[in-house]
């Protein structure tokens, strides 16, 4: 029930985003819901298309829909307070994409995938309603531009299979990883860490 709730928190952080990103965009209602939409179920309906999952896990429980238009409709009427919120929506998304990193690992091994294959598998729930959101706004994902994003979801899948090898509770092998991420994004974010660019410095 606790990883069920802080799913439901993730996609209440990852809705909010995606709908502060439409605003900007100035797009119609349709176009707010949608982005707020795709932004918090798309990591998850990519996931479960490349598993074969039918039907997507959304489309099970309807209560990640009325999450979203909940949301949507918070949202869309408080715009104006949101800014006071942005430190919780960030620790609420730093939070949903340790535990979707995992979750999406422990999709992959129940599907007899490659432990570098499980590791993508996580890192695609935890990051792609993110990418797909910017490519609908047309903007160059963020990801793929500065923040250490999906680097802290790698990071936290490794941890995943190296717990793994050891005689470890499997609550503590769930539990770890998802700290691993938290930590990595909090750290990257407070110290301003990048991936080094191949273009060298800027002119």
């Amino acid at each position: 029930m606790f990883y069920y709730i802080i799913d439901l928190l993730g996609t209440v952080a990852f809705t909010i985003s995606g709908v502060m990103v439409a605003m900007n965009k100035r797009l119609d209602a349709f176009g707010i819901f949608i982005i707020g939409f795709v932004t918090a179920l798309g990591g998850g309906t990519v996931r479960d298309i490349l598993l074969g999952v039918k039907p997507v896990t959304w489309l099970i429980n309807s209560t990640y829909m009325y999450v979203v238009i909940g949301t949507v409709l918070f949202a869309v009427f408080f715009r104006s307070k949101l800014k006071y919120l942005n430190i919780s929506l960030f620790l609420f998304d730093t939070i949903g994409i340790g535990l979707y990193t995992v979750v999406g690992v422990e999709k992959g091994i129940a599907a007899g995938l490659h432990p570098i294959m499980c590791i993508a598998l996580g890192t695609i729930s935890a990051c792609f309603g993110g990418v797909l959101r910017d490519i609908l706004c047309n903007e160059i994902p963020v990801i793929f531009r500065k923040e250490i994003y999906a680097t802290a979801c790698i990071l936290g899948g490794i941890s995943y299979f190296v717990l793994t090898l050891f005689n470890i509770k499997s609550n503590i092998v769930f539990a770890i990883p998802i700290i691993v991420v938290i930590l990595v994004r909090l750290l990257a974010v407070k110290y301003k860490l990048q991936l080094p660019s191949v273009y060298g410095k800027e002119e």
